[in-house]
């Protein structure tokens, strides 16, 4: 089949099956481009739930497609790729977290969305990377225990002024950034603005002009006024920004900043799920229920 013939398969099916094609920044180029909606993992998951679709497909890693799932019980959601999942999610348990909690009693959890279901669970709030400071204010306490990124953390504490214990966590495509990265590429792109990404070290924090969330990459993207911009984030985002706006030139600030599981769904494994070749995702109920009121509590100060 022709990627032409692939793609009108795959269109054919969302309207026969009233299905909505969700993908991370992170995805493929092609992937983005079939997608309906392109975002990052809340924020699809907050679309979908808000769609009259019957059946989303999330074209990401697993943990994205659970929280869908909690957040549309009634849907049918569909993970094309199902071995995709996030090295970083995988970093801690529900079993972990609950032994790790009993250390601090009466210690708050803020949970990163990038985590399984059931380590939300066993959290008090979920935070995004672009509320995480918002939703650690919110809730007035001097010290919190922030799960399981240790570099988000390191930022939201500075930003925050409050004491965070930190699970050891983190997303290796970003903990890979070094200061020597973004001042080669500054070197190479003089007078370019440097906006790298909250997961990423504090000493790579400290050389960029703006921290931003994919999310607010994105948005920043169609109103910048810069020329040339780095990007110090997993580079799948450079096709949906220079889409954003196409009088930017956007940078890697690391050639080899690449999420190997970001890349794993390709339009036959999309054509796959609308075929009913892969199991859909679901959570049990009393884990989602539990899980749901974590997210809710941040979708509330959001």
């Amino acid at each position: 089949m022709s990627p032409t013939e692939l793609r009108a398969r795959v269109d054919e099916l969302k309207r026969r099956q009233n299905a909505v094609l969700l993908a991370h920044n992170y995805q493929l180029p092609e992937i983005q481009d079939a997608a309906d909606f392109v975002g990052d993992s809340l924020e699809l998951s907050r679309k979908a739930a808000s769609l009259g679709a019957d059946v989303i497909v999330f074209c990401g890693v697993h943990f994205m497609a659970e929280t869908a799932a909690i957040l549309s019980p009634r849907k049918r959601v569909f993970l094309p790729e199902p071995a995709a999942g996030c090295v970083m999610a995988d970093l801690i348990t529900a079993r972990e977290l609950r032994m790790w909690k009993e250390k601090y009693p009466g210690r708050k959890v803020v949970c990163y969305v990038n985590t399984s279901a059931e380590v939300k669970a066993e959290s008090d709030i979920c935070c995004t990377s672009s509320n995480a400071v918002a939703v650690v204010n919110s809730l007035g306490d001097d010290e919190v225990l922030f799960v399981p990124d240790k570099n988000l953390a390191a930022y939201v504490a500075r930003e925050t002024g409050r004491r965070i214990i930190a699970w050891d966590g983190c997303c290796y495509v970003h903990d890979r950034f070094r200061p020597g990265d973004i001042r080669s590429a500054r070197a190479l792109h003089p007078g370019a603005e440097v906006w790298v990404h909250p997961e990423c070290r504090l000493d790579v924090i400290d050389l960029a002009d703006r921290v931003l969330s994919t999310g607010k990459m994105a948005a920043e993207a169609r109103v910048t006024k810069a020329r040339d911009v780095i990007i110090g984030t997993e580079q799948g985002i450079l096709h949906r920004l220079s889409k954003e706006n196409p009088a930017v030139r956007f940078f890697p600030a690391r050639d080899t900043a690449l999420c190997a599981n970001m890349k794993m769904t390709t339009l036959e494994k999309v054509l796959s799920s609308l075929e009913g070749k892969v199991p859909q995702v679901t959570v049990p109920p009393q884990v989602a229920d539990r899980a749901r009121g974590a997210i809710q509590a941040m979708i509330e100060i959001s």
